[in-house]
Order: structure tokens, then C-alpha cells, then sequence
């Protein structure tokens, strides 16, 4: 059943008296309130309502998302993916995964009968139409901050009031909303930076996202637009801390030459020469897990957890938390509350198990390349020459890339 609706009624029950107050205006915060609204319920949405810059022609948000076919689907219901530029979205036809001793993955979204693998979406661009949705629908949207919570009372950090019967927290990892709820959360440092930056490449990438395991470091080149300079990718390269930092600290030109030539080492000129185009940034990397919700209180996003970005599903996971509560609130009994206790542990019951095998499979993936030794080195890339010669296991890789869960 799909999630669009008119903003006065529900696709999924009859309107709800009981408000909602969803805290946090990024993207898994604006998409969980537009779910919410469309499935008949009032919303209260808090967080600074921060203006998104206009896109500029062939110039790229630094930050970028592969949204997988269930993510894709989740916003096309909300009626939000018809709203981007489609010229600002690339589609993704195939992979290539790369080992640190010869081993090698090719998929391509033919072989498991798929029109795509994935789209590469720029992040602002994704905010945008949101916040325009998010208005549209009718969402109250106040610009302030959560700062306490009282019995059913929200109290922002200007002292407005706003009851709730449900506080959802989607305010990022640092959530004041968990701390509120004393909602069990514990956190790993990788001890890595995730790099990125977008660059034009002298060869086509061929709508395929290319991978590369380097031992203690992941570097993917994520595929964007050709603009007139020629074509493009986004990086995105997790490594220690350390050198990420030397990276970092040098001036443009220097990171220029710098990432120019380690990036010709590690790929090998696969996309030939690569020109920086756009500001070196960075973000620490952590292994987060939270409880999900307590009584009264549900967490979205990074609030609830974090999972290494080699598998590019950190978004997917938020988007698919907004649309399983939805699903949950909306399927509630009419004596039960929006805040209660059982319903909300359906919520988090529901989320637990692909919660839990990707944080199995993005940790332990980074777990296995880390290792060192020759038998280590020998296991992983003979295990990638035998999954490039199984057509079956390949098409297994695929569907679980794409089509994660649907509530």
C-alpha cells in the first residue's frame, strides 16, 4: 500500500488526533515526517529550517547517496523522487569490486534482471525537494531545537511547548533526544576519516560505481553527470586518521597532486587521469547501535545507528526506519496510543534484523581486508575469483544491494 496521501487524510487509517514531534531537519528527519503527515497523522517538526542553495549547473553537492531500489520506491510513494532533476541523477548499471591481491567482483544490474543496481543522488539536492514536500504536506514546522523533554511536553530551546504523544528522535548521532530517553546506544570509533571529493576523469565511468580494498583503507568512486569539463565521479575514501589528516591539511593544489597520484596507484588509471574539482572534506567514521525507542520516543537515522559507508547504505537504513514507523503507527489498534510501549517495540523488532546483518556485513567486511598475513591476503581474493565465476551467488548480491525490506 503505497504511503502518498492527501494532507488531510491517511493512505494508511483515519487521522489521528495525537501529534507527532519529530526532532531533526535532515533528510531521515524530513522524510520521516512527511511519512507520517501522509499516513494521516499531525506533525510537529523541529530543527532549523536552514535554506538549501540553488543548484548550480554542472557543479555537484560535495555529498552524495546511492539510494537503493527500496529507498527509491519509499520516496517515489511519498512523491518526492518525480521532484528531482532527473538530469542531476545518475543511474547505476554496474559495480566493480576490487580486492588487494588480484580478486575482483563485476556485477551489473542485467544479470540479476534489474534496470539499475542503484542512484547516485546529491544530498542537497534530495534536502530540497523534501523541505518542498514537507511544507506542502501542511507539517508545522518550527525552526528552533529540542532541548528538554516534560511528561507529554517537548520544550524547544526557545521554550515553545508542544505536546507528544511520540517523540522521534532523527537529530543526528549526538542525539539530545536518546539522551532524554536514556535509550540504551553505544559507539566504536573506526579510527578512520571518510574523504570525499568529486573529480572529473579523462575515461567514461560507464554508469559503474568501482570499489577498491586496500587493507586498512576503502576507496570508491561513485559515478555523477558528465558536465562539459568532461566526466565525473565522487570519491569516497575511508582511511586512518592519520594520513587522512596530512591529506586534509595541505593546501588545493597540493591535495590535488597528493590524491592524484595515490589515486592512479590504487586503481590502477582505471578511469585515467583524475583532476580535482571540488574542496576536500572529511567525517570521522564510527560503528553505532541504539535501542531504537523507549516508551514514548523512537529513533530514526543516525540516532540510532551508524555503519561503516564502504556499502554506501547509511542513508537507506535512515529512510527505511521513517518508512517501518510509519508503517507501525499507521497499523496501530485504535485503543493503543502512538507512544506506547508495545507498539513501539514492533517498531524496533522490525528494524532489528536488517539492522543487524548490515552491520555483520559492513564490519566485517572491513574486518577481513584489515587483516594482514598471506593466508588472510590469499582467502578474501580467492573468495571474490570464485563469487565472479557463480552467477548465482552474484545474483543473491545483488537483490540484497537493491531491495532491502519494504514495510
Amino acid at each position: 500500500m503505497g504511503i502518498v496521501a492527501q494532507a488531510g487524510g491517511g493512505a494508511f487509517g483515519k487521522m489521528s488526533k495525537e501529534s507527532i514531534v519529530v526532532c531533526g531537519s535532515g533528510i531521515a528527519g524530513l522524510a520521516c515526517s512527511l511519512a507520517l503527515a501522509r499516513a494521516g497523522f499531525h506533525v510537529d517538526l523541529i530543527g532549523p529550517a536552514s535554506a538549501v542553495p540553488a543548484a548550480e549547473p554542472h557543479a555537484y553537492h560535495p555529498r552524495v547517496y546511492a539510494i537503493s531500489t527500496a529507498s527509491q520506491q519509499f520516496l517515489a510513494r511519498l512523491g518526492v523522487w518525480g521532484m528531482l532533476d532527473a538530469a542531476r541523477v545518475t543511474q547505476v548499471e554496474g559495480m566493480e569490486v576490487h580486492g588487494d591481491a588480484g580478486g575482483c567482483v563485476q556485477l551489473q544490474a542485467w544479470q540479476a534482471a534489474q534496470p539499475v543496481l542503484a542512484w547516485i543522488v546529491e544530498s542537497g539536492e534530495l534536502e530540497r525537494v523534501l523541505q518542498q514536500a514537507v511544507r506542502l504536506c501542511g507539517v508545522a514546522w518550527h525552526g528552533e531545537k529540542f532541548d528538554r523533554v516534560q511528561a507529554d511536553t517537548v520544550i524547544t530551546d526557545t521554550g515553545r511547548a508542544l505536546r507528544a504523544g511520540l517523540v522521534v528522535g532523527a537529530d543526528g548521532a549526538a542525539s539530545p533526544v536518546r539522551t532524554a530517553f536514556h535509550i540504551a546506544h553505544t559507539s566504536r570509533a573506526y579510527g578512520s576519516t571518510g574523504l570525499v571529493a568529486h573529480f572529473t576523469a579523462e575515461r567514461a565511468h560507464q554508469n559503474t560505481a568501482m570499489q577498491w580494498f586496500t587493507g586498512d583503507s576503502v576507496l570508491a568512486l561513485l559515478p555523477l553527470p558528465d558536465t562539459p569539463d568532461g566526466h565525473q565521479v565522487s570519491m569516497v575514501w575511508s582511511m586512518p586518521d592519520s594520513p587522512a589528516a596530512e591529506l586534509r591539511a595541505l593546501p588545493q593544489d597540493g591535495q590535488d597532486a597528493a590524491l592524484r597520484s595515490r589515486l592512479q596507484a590504487v586503481t590502477a588509471g582505471r578511469l585515467g587521469r583524475l583532476t580535482m574539482r571540488s574542496p576536500l572534506l572529511g567525517f570521522p567514521l564510527f560503528l553505532d547501535n541504539s535501542a531504537m525507542a523507549a516508551p514514548g520516543a523512537a529513533l530514526v537515522g543516525d540516532a540510532a545507528h551508524r555503519v561503516h559507508p564502504l556499502a554506501g547504505q547509511g542513508l537507506n537504513l535512515g529512510l527505511a526506519d521513517a518508512q517501518a514507523l510509519a508503517r507501525v503507527l499507521a497499523g496501530k489498534e485504535p485503543y493503543r496510543r502512538v507512544g506506547d510501549a508495545r507498539l513501539l517495540q514492533r517498531y524496533r523488532r522490525l528494524r532489528a534484523e536488517p539492522l543487524l546483518a548490515m552491520r555483520l556485513a559492513t564490519d566485517g567486511l572491513y574486518k577481513m581486508f584489515a587483516l594482514e598475513g598471506a593466508p588472510a591476503v590469499w582467502a578474501r581474493n580467492t573468495g571474490m575469483r570464485l563469487v565472479q565465476r557463480l552467477p548465482m551467488v552474484k545474483r543473491r548480491l545483488i537483490a540484497s544491494a537493491s531491495d532491502w525490506p519494504q514495510y
